[in-house]
């Protein structure tokens, strides 16, 4: 959908709808990479669900809808340094988690030590929507990893990140 001038009263409410700021880090045989996600939400209690929306086209999509393990790192308002490092993105074949302290655990996703918390996912097929691809993750294990306040995070305008 292109907005033009007379959409303008509904961009900046959809930018305002608050999310956290997450690393998603996936694990698919023996390549990993991590990237950086926000529209992420609970979606269920019983069985535990969260959603998340992934760029269709982008390898993480191609590499969730795979299989492979999946692990949300949740960021503290004071993450900043893991912010900046996964904010450029990586390619598929460049190492995403360089200088970064990590959790590994055999056959799963990565945890990043840095961060608040995390949630190892076991995701759905995707919901095919517009130019996001929708995933409905049922949530398997996790923990809290330090004491802090998540990151919310809002957008200037909601036809962008």
């Amino acid at each position: 959908m292109s907005a033009s001038p007379d959409d303008a009263a509904w961009i900046k409410p959809l930018g305002a709808i608050p999310s956290g700021l997450f690393v998603l880090t996936l694990r698919l045989q023996e390549r990993e990479t991590g990237l950086l996600v926000s529209w992420v939400q609970q979606c269920g209690f019983d069985p535990p669900l969260v959603s998340l929306a992934l760029g269709q086209g982008r390898y993480p999509a191609r590499w969730l809808a795979a299989g492979a393990a999946a692990t949300l790192n949740q960021l503290s308002d004071e993450d900043s340094a893991l912010l900046k490092h996964f904010a450029r993105g990586f390619g598929e074949d460049e190492p995403a988690f360089a200088g970064l302290t990590l959790r590994r655990r055999p056959d799963l996703a990565p945890v990043l030590e840095g961060a608040l918390g995390y949630l190892d996912l076991a995701a759905q097929p995707p919901h095919v929507l517009g130019d996001h691809a929708l995933f409905v993750c049922r949530v398997v294990d996790g923990g809290l990893l330090k004491p802090g306040k998540p990151w919310l995070h809002t957008r200037r305008s909601g036809l962008s990140y």
